[in-house]
């Protein structure tokens, strides 16, 4: 699941997801250059790739398209006007004067060199006249073009600090909601919705009078209609807050442990129950909506105004994952009526849909014509496809996009021209069904056409204007390049950037293999990569270990660019990643496999590809697998041992939700359903570990802010209460896949004595005793 970090001292993940590696048998013992070696390897290639384009974003309401280019040192930030066909970048050394030079109340931080300096968050604003970034060392920065006079804001909530414990904003009478022709001014006073004319200075009218300090009216929540005759409020019925509590040991700042806690809502806990009410500002008439078509929602979300003032719709968010319905409530009478419902066997997966493999969410709507009708995604035909829908009625009109293929996000929409552009992989049955590719098609479903050509792994950027996008297209084998392309025929307009492999083959790099098997059904494939170790010997024969991330949000063999090897391959170790059964980006039966069994993992079809690249290859030896993963990865790397122990041999789980009642419930409720059921105990590693086979490293950070680090404790307890050996790496003040270079080499060392059956090196050996 996604990482969250906080200002806390943040340690470098462990390990990226989903991998798989290999020890020669007829290995040399390893020495102390050999790890320093293997884990300085991946800063020497990345050099040698050379400074290579990230994705392009366009600036809204501007020609101007920017990206980054960087070889993991240098960080450098272009800009290009597609009118002008000019190129250009930001000033980084003027940009580094401000934020080396910041004000002494500012947080203390490391001067940083101008190359070097990375500018999180980069965002352009004002049709490029000014950008905004968050600066590596801390603090926000907002500057002007092309004055490049920057300020530092005084006040800025970062991203990476813990949330505050959500609830009543409070009460703000001088903080008015003006309707939109300026005659009202709405505020909240003592948990309720108050009224008074706008500019006036007598006492405002209660138009609610039932709010308190558990029910409360939120400012926040506070709609006008465009007409300003309605005013739509929304009373929140508090539910549980649950804090997760922690101790820093061992703080910077201080010698004493420091205590805190984060508001965590855990599988199963009370949600906020939010009831929308809607006002009548000139009879000051309160109407209560009816329920009875949301009746227990996990939320309700996207409210929004119909332009005639008619109506507002939102969305039904049903708790346990099943229902995904879109509401409509007449702005006169108060009447709910349900224009869509989306209902699902299984769950129906409601983060928004995104082409990053990653993270691929399947919830989209579109208005067009002020609601007349609604694109709408759904897989109810078992694939991620769009479909048309009548907004009035609720009446499918047409399924625009067909086949035994998937939508993967949708880039642009041309109301007037009634044509879609999507992403989608699986089209083309000749290429990898993850690879991402452009296309447009019309409402109707007629005219699909390709925007893409290359085999490739596509992500495309339109201009906000859509008289031009940029495709950023790679694989594993082929360095990005960026192409700015005419919307009209898709033609090329000019090659942008181009990245160039030569120095990096060179060096030493080679690519992995794509190897693709059978599932378990014997029909589906299942795709997946192979590196070869340094020094590779096809005579000798090579235990394997895998790290996995199965996490259902997402699949995630790469499929684009990275320069990256695993340090486990310069240990001569082969490295493998496989997305089975259970993960993201095909079929809704593919998908539908963790339903209620996350335990499951696609371990099936894992331990199938493993057996079949054994049958392939006479150097992979598949009688000596192991397994790392983190978060959770490291609740499907420990589930190895527990449930396939005849296969897997040796774990490192980093960060694992080892009980899914244990973890975030946004996360484990959309997979595991709701009410809690038996099926979370039976993939529990914490009720199951008295099971475990092999052998086992647990790490976890202290003050992981994403998996609550006491699931990695309350496992370490089953395993002692059950007599099992294990080994432990608890890491003072780690976030979430916390160790750093510290853990990966104790996680290399563990592979080397686990699978390679070596005694490794004196870690805690002199200078002169490692020189001999």
């Amino acid at each position: 699941m996604p990482p969250l970090t906080s200002l806390r001292r943040r340690v470098p993940a462990l390990v990226i997801l989903g991998v798989l590696a290999c020890v020669a048998t007829q290995a040399q013992v390893v020495s102390h250059d050999d790890f320093a070696h293997a884990l300085e390897k991946n800063a020497a290639y990345r050099k040698a790739a050379g400074m290579l384009p990230t994705t392009a974003h366009w600036i809204e309401n501007a020609p101007i398209a920017w990206w980054e280019e960087t070889d993991g040192t240098a960080h450098e930030y272009v800009l290009y006007n597609a009118q002008a066909s000019q190129r250009s970048t930001l000033d980084k050394a003027k940009i580094a004067s401000f934020v080396n030079a910041r004000p002494a109340s500012a947080p203390a931080a490391k001067p940083t060199a101008a190359a070097e300096l990375v500018l999180r968050n980069l965002r352009f604003e004002d049709a490029g006249n000014r950008f905004v970034f968050a600066a590596q060392g801390g603090g926000h920065w907002n500057c002007t073009l092309p004055a490049y006079d920057c300020k530092l804001e005084a006040s800025h909530h970062d991203e990476d600090e813990w949330p505050e414990l959500p609830g009543f904003e409070g009460n703000d009478a001088q903080r008015a909601v003006v309707s939109p022709d300026g005659k009202w001014a709405a505020t909240i006073q003592n948990y309720n919705v108050y009224l008074r004319p706008n500019g006036s200075t007598e006492p405002p009218v209660a138009l609610s009078t039932e709010g308190t300090a558990g029910d409360y009216y939120q400012r926040s929540d506070l709609a006008w209609s465009p007409d300003s005759k309605h005013l739509l409020a929304r009373r929140v019925l508090q539910g549980m807050r649950r804090e997760v509590h922690y101790v820093e040991s061992s703080p910077e700042s201080q010698l004493q442990p420091l205590a805190s806690s984060r508001f965590y809502a855990k599988p199963g806990d009370v949600v906020d129950r939010e009831l929308p009410v809607l006002f009548d500002p000139a009879t000051k008439k309160q109407t209560i909506l009816s329920t009875e078509l949301f009746p227990n929602p996990y939320e309700v979300r996207d409210f929004e105004w119909r332009k005639d003032s008619s109506a507002f719709t939102f969305v039904d968010n049903e708790r346990g994952h099943q229902r995904l319905a879109v509401l409509a409530v007449d702005a006169n009478t108060g009447a709910v009526r349900r224009i869509l419902d989306e209902t699902s066997r299984t769950y129906i997966e409601y983060t928004p849909l995104d082409p990053t493999p990653t993270g691929t969410g399947k919830f989209y709507r579109h208005d067009v014509n002020d609601g007349g009708e609604i694109l709408w995604l759904s897989e109810r035909d078992g694939w991620a496809h769009l479909y048309l829908f009548d907004g009035h009625t609720g009446q499918l009109k047409n399924q625009v996009t067909h086949g035994d293929w998937v939508v993967r996000g949708v880039d642009r929409v041309d109301d007037a021209k009634r044509q879609i552009y999507f992403e989608a992989s699986g089209v083309d049955p000749k290429l990898d069904p993850y690879f991402t590719q452009g296309y447009r098609i019309n409402f109707d479903g007629t005219g699909m056409v390709p925007m893409t050509e290359m085999p490739a792994n596509h992500e495309l950027a339109y201009s906000s204007d859509g008289t031009y996008y940029i495709d950023r297209a790679s694989r594993i084998d082929l360095a990005p390049e960026l192409a700015l392309r005419r919307v009209s025929d898709g033609s090329v307009v000019t090659t942008l950037a181009k990245g160039d492999l030569a120095a990096l083959k060179a060096a030493g790099w080679t690519p992995p293999e794509v190897f693709v098997a059978k599932g378990r059904d014997g029909r589906t494939d299942i795709w997946g990569i192979i590196s070869k170790p340094a020094h590779f010997d096809p005579a000798k024969h090579y235990a394997v270990v895998e790290n996995i991330y199965a996490g259902p949000q997402g699949s995630f063999v790469p499929k684009s660019f990275s320069s990256r090897i695993d340090p486990l391959t310069e240990l001569g170790f082969v490295v493998v990643q496989i997305d089975g059964m259970g993960t993201n980006n095909r079929s809704k039966a593919f998908h539908d496999v963790i339903w209620k069994n996350l335990k499951d993992g696609g371990f099936a079809d894992r331990i199938l590809w493993h057996k079949a690249a054994a049958q392939k290859y006479p150097w992979y030896d598949a009688t000596r697998v192991g397994i790392y993963g983190t978060s959770a990865g490291g609740q499907n790397a420990m589930g190895a041992l527990l449930f396939h122990p005849e296969f897997y041999k040796a774990a490192v789980a980093n960060s694992g939700c080892h009980d899914n009642r244990m973890d975030k419930m946004w996360w484990n409720e959309q997979w595991m359903g709701w009410p809690i059921g038996p099926e979370y105990a039976a993939s529990s590693n914490v009720v199951n570990a008295s099971r475990l086979q092999g052998r086992l490293m647990l790490v976890m950070g202290e003050m992981d802010s994403n998996v609550d680090p006491s699931s990695t404790l309350q496992v370490a307890n089953a395993l002692i209460k059950a007599n099992k050996d294990f080994e432990f790496l608890d890491v003072p003040g780690g976030e979430h896949g916390a160790g750093g270079e510290y853990g990966e080499r104790r996680l290399l060392d563990f592979f080397v004595r686990s699978l390679g059956n070596q005694n490794t090196v004196n870690w805690n050996a002199t200078v002169a005793e490692k020189a001999k």
